[in-house]
């Protein structure tokens, strides 16, 4: 079971849902980053649920220790592990449908490549729970991003079919950072919709999914490499990391497929004495590599799969076709709370593309 990603910076994920602590070890950072407590604390925020009918009753408070590789608030040079204890499970909820496969979860898959032997209390490490870690581990990395003026943004694109306003990269549109409590959104008049379709949902013993979109300003153009490193293939990976992401695209994506070139290329033009694109319809990125613009893209985030409906499944201790109602406490949309999780597993990633091409020193430096 592989848990590592990266090239030149890597993160390794661990833990379960309802163990002792879940938590990560980040590797390749210089020696000498800033690893501000506030600043991973107000990302962890963002992710931590409350209790509040729009996320799951299970409230942990996700304090953040670092056990190595990280002195006086700032980086030794060495590898960065951390944990967040799970002090919040009740294994008990899931005793009672122990045997009977979740349809939409991993239970079954794990059953099948672990032979029995997986942690299956709260999915295990499957659950959304692991992904405070990758919160906790990508926001050193966005901070050492912002250090050089390059800053990662993502927000609800469209939940429940209730969509937020659009994304203009190409004009540089201003992204107003999320208050405690709410959605990440453009524009915060959309919110009201979108929690009444999450709670029309639950209300119903059901979830809804929906989009999330992320913008990367401030990235020079060279970054990435052709093929199967390319900047596409590198956050792909980690945005199918995520639990309940089943799609991605870039720029105009797949919307691209029914234009003709003439609409869909992007002219170049000079932009305050550099070379830049009239539009931005490629995301970004061409052959792989960034192009000085933005990069944006789009991720498809399925509804929660545990919901209170009673579902058709199979009991595989007894090899019986059977119902379920499931117990337990769950989310009635992750999209709100999967916003920061994507945003800082994408700065990661585009550290570590950094890192490929600069070198390990020019996350201290900045020196293109």
């Amino acid at each position: 079971m592989k848990n590592t990603f990266g090239n030149a910076v890597s993160l390794t994920i661990f833990g379960e849902s309802h163990g002792a602590a879940i938590g990560a070890v980040l590797d390749g950072l210089a020696a000498g980053l800033p690893v501000e407590s506030d600043y991973i604390a107000a990302r962890m925020e963002r992710r931590r649920a409350r209790g509040d009918g729009l996320s799951t009753a299970r409230i942990e408070p996700d304090k953040v220790e670092f056990l190595s590789g990280v002195v006086n608030g700032h980086t030794t040079g060495t590898a960065i592990a951390l944990t967040i204890a799970n002090t919040n499970t009740r294994s008990g909820d899931y005793a009672k449908t122990a045997d009977l496969l979740r349809p939409g979860h991993a239970d079954y898959t794990a059953y099948a490549k672990y032979e029995g032997w997986q942690d299956a209390r709260g999915g295990g490490h499957f659950s959304g729970r692991v992904t405070a870690a990758a919160v906790a581990a990508g926001s050193v990395c966005e901070r050492v991003l912002a250090g050089h003026g390059i800053r990662v943004y993502t927000h609800i694109a469209r939940l429940a079919g209730v969509e937020d306003a659009p994304l203009s990269s190409a004009a540089g549109l201003v992204c107003p950072e999320p208050e405690n409590g709410h959605f990440a959104l453009l524009d915060p008049s959309r919110e009201a919709a979108m929690q009444q379709a999450v709670r029309a949902a639950a209300a119903e013993g059901d979830s809804v999914g929906g989009v999330l979109e992320t913008i990367v300003t401030g990235l020079p153009a060279g970054v990435g490499e052709p093929w199967f490193d390319s900047v596409e293939s590198e956050l792909a990976h980690i945005a199918f990391a995520i639990p309940a992401v089943k799609g991605i695209e870039f720029g105009m994506g797949f919307a691209m497929a029914d234009q003709r070139g003439s609409c869909a290329n992007d002219a170049f033009c000079m932009r305050e004495g550099k070379i830049a694109t009239a539009t931005n319809h490629n995301g970004g990125v061409n052959g792989g590599i960034t192009n000085g613009m933005p990069v944006v893209f789009r991720t498809a985030v399925k509804p929660t799969p545990s919901i209170y409906k009673t579902q058709q499944t199979v009991d595989y201790v007894n090899r019986r076709e059977a119902e379920l109602n499931i117990q337990g406490r769950h989310d009635p949309c992750i999209v709100a709370r999967a916003a920061v999780v994507q945003n800082s597993l994408t700065a990661f990633g585009v550290l570590d593309l950094l890192t490929q091409r600069y070198g390990t020193l020019w996350q201290k430096h900045g020196e293109v």
